[in-house]
């Protein structure tokens, strides 16, 4: 008998909540044993992508470093291209670069500038909406690039940190929401 197909719930259920990581104050959430379990990392892929199928879109999109594995696995069950946006200084060729905000200073991430065609429809993932900075950011750069951002979608959103605020005009899917 083949077991039912994991919820949202039965994600949310493994994922670790480690108090004061990395800093005092912060209730990390971690994802590890979502991504340790098989059945658990497969349904968080199936989930993240659920509106679409192969052929709708020409590129997922990953966010610096988390985000790489869940838009990596999404990019082949698409049949779509993989597009690493990172942080500033680790991509080899010429980039197209963004500024965001953080608690204390900024920080940068960076796209090749010929990671995708004007008009690529792009899925944008990562594992965690927090404050939305670095989501925004990324959004700029796919704009920048002239492609359409088909949803941003996350494993974790911490909705009372409002991050989806700062992804107005996009449409914006979470899996857990906290």
């Amino acid at each position: 008998m083949t077991q039912p197909h994991p919820t949202p719930a039965d994600i949310e259920r493994a994922i670790r909540n480690i108090p004061d990581f990395p800093k005092p104050g912060i209730q990390f959430k971690d994802i590890t044993p979502v991504l340790a379990d098989p059945r658990l990392f497969a349904a968080s892929v199936d989930l993240l992508i659920e509106r679409f199928k192969p052929g709708m879109v020409d590129a997922v999109v990953g966010i610096d470093a988390r985000g790489f594995i869940f838009a990596a696995a999404a990019a082949v069950k698409l049949q779509a291209g993989l597009v690493p946006i990172r942080k500033k200084g680790k991509l080899p060729y010429r980039t197209h670069e963004q500024d965001y905000a953080l608690e204390y200073g900024t920080s940068t991430i960076a796209v090749h500038v010929d990671a995708l065609k004007p008009g690529s429809r792009v899925l944008l993932i990562d594992d965690l909406l927090a404050t939305g900075g670095t989501a925004a950011a990324a959004v700029a750069l796919i704009h920048r690039l002239g492609a359409q951002i088909l949803e941003v979608s996350f494993l974790i959103e911490l909705s009372f940190l409002a991050g989806r605020e700062k992804l107005k005009g996009c449409p914006v899917r979470s899996v857990v929401v906290y």
